[in-house]
């Protein structure tokens, strides 16, 4: 059985991020791809720590946090680096949870600033 590679348009396009996004990945050396001459092509492994790094980001995660997950799981395997995540994700957790208040507080501020100017308006 072959492994599935696929080219640098072909990721770019799979995970919808532009080639500087993934050029900046490999520059910060999150990934990896194996290359023949210029060309660069990306294994199951690289798919699968890019699929990693945007879902960390998408919980924002910083780069270096991701980072730091994926070598765990380079250096120690997958116990160390899943007991790394869970600590990161009730910090991070925590964090969305105090910029929901913050931000159901600046809503309910601007509603009601909203609502006496157009009342006075009336």
């Amino acid at each position: 059985m072959t492994e599935t590679r696929l080219s640098f348009k072909e990721m770019c396009a799979r995970f919808e991020v532009t080639p500087r996004t993934l050029r900046y990945y490999e520059y910060l050396e999150l990934l990896s791809p194996d290359r023949d001459g210029r060309a660069r092509f990306y294994g199951p492994r690289e798919v699968a720590r890019m699929t990693l790094i945007l879902r960390g980001r998408r919980f924002g995660f910083s780069l270096e946090e991701i980072r730091q997950w994926l070598d765990l799981y380079e250096k120690q395997g997958t116990t160390a680096q899943q007991r790394a995540f869970v600590a990161q994700a009730d910090d991070q957790l925590a964090e969305l949870e105090r910029r929901r208040t913050e931000i159901e507080e600046a809503i309910l501020d601007l509603r009601r600033l909203r609502d006496d100017a157009a009342s006075r308006l009336n």
